[in-house]
């Protein structure tokens, strides 16, 4: 859930949306006029608010900019126990990664702080940023998520669309699907999450749908809301449906059962008219993953099969 950083009265409404993370914004939300200001609000809003186990983190402006520095330096210093992250936006190289590791060291050891407490998430928002995303997702052990940032991206290849995460008219194919693949690949590699980035069309909940489905077919791990109407469809769409789920956990049981002694200690099986070996084991756990990371709950039961 993305908070701008200067509105006080939507920091206490996140808290209480049933989203994974809250993301407090110092970038593209506030108006340079109140940034300085900002740092503040969202300080005291860590530091008093109710964020109920949320993942709690802060964008701060890009490297570029002459605000990064005195963002990261103000709220880690201020809150730096009750923040999780710091998301990194327009990322276009490894090195601006590292130089964010380093001041959030440096800042750790001043104010006593475990060091390497706070993950960093880098935001990969154009060509420069993808053609790098594999060494961006190498560059620090504090890493923890890639994130595609779609309208940056949009503007930084000239894509013939004002509409942002739509397909730009005229061509036929999936014009995200490299974007999406190279940051997926890139976060897989190095075990990290991959999430896509907003939409900004808040009242279109269908678009909304459409978008998300493309990267959670993919493997992505969810997805930005601007809007708690989006919560619920993003909850919905990242998580696995109940027969998926279900069949997960069957297999994951199956699995186990005809590995074992009293199962035969064969390599594979059959669930039903399904062949399940190691690789479908693989295959469930993550399923059945997503599917306890969202509270589900199973409705079948495996029985052992007559002999």
């Amino acid at each position: 859930m993305a908070v701008p950083g200067s509105n006080p009265r939507f920091l206490e409404k996140a808290q209480g949306l049933p989203a994974d993370q809250v993301f407090l914004d110092l970038e593209d939300a506030c108006a340079p006029l109140v940034k300085e200001s900002a740092r503040h609000t969202i300080v005291d809003a860590l530091n008093n608010g109710d964020w109920g186990g949320k993942t709690r983190v802060v964008r701060v402006n890009d490297w570029t900019t002459h605000w990064t520095y005195r963002d990261v330096i103000t709220v880690v210093e201020g809150a730096g126990n009750n923040l999780d992250c710091i998301m990194l936006p327009k990322v276009q190289d490894a090195q601006q990664v590292i130089a964010l590791d380093l001041l959030l060291t440096q800042i750790e050891k001043t104010v006593g702080l475990e060091v390497g407490k706070i993950g960093i998430e880098a935001q990969i928002e154009n060509a420069k940023g993808l053609i790098n995303v594999d060494a961006i997702a190498a560059a620090s052990p504090r890493l923890e998520t890639i994130i595609f940032g779609p309208a940056d991206f949009m503007a930084s290849i000239n894509m013939k669309s004002l509409v942002v995460g739509e397909q730009p008219p005229g061509y036929g194919a999936d014009a995200y699907h490299y974007i999406l693949m190279r940051i997926l690949m890139a976060a897989r590699a190095n075990d990290l999450q991959a999430i896509d980035g907003p939409y900004l069309q808040i009242r279109n909940q269908e678009g909304y749908r459409e978008v998300a489905r493309r990267s959670a077919a993919l493997g992505f791990d969810g997805k930005w809301v601007l809007h708690p109407d989006q919560v619920a469809a993003a909850n919905e769409i990242y998580s696995p449906g109940q027969e998926d789920y279900d069949h997960a956990e069957l297999i994951l049981d199956a699995y186990d059962w005809c590995t074992s002694e009293a199962g035969g200690a064969k390599g594979s099986a059959m669930l039903g008219d399904e062949m399940i070996d190691e690789a479908s084991r693989k295959m469930a756990l993550v399923i059945a993953g997503k599917g306890r990371a969202a509270g589900m709950q199973r409705t079948t039961k495996f029985e052992i099969p007559e002999s």
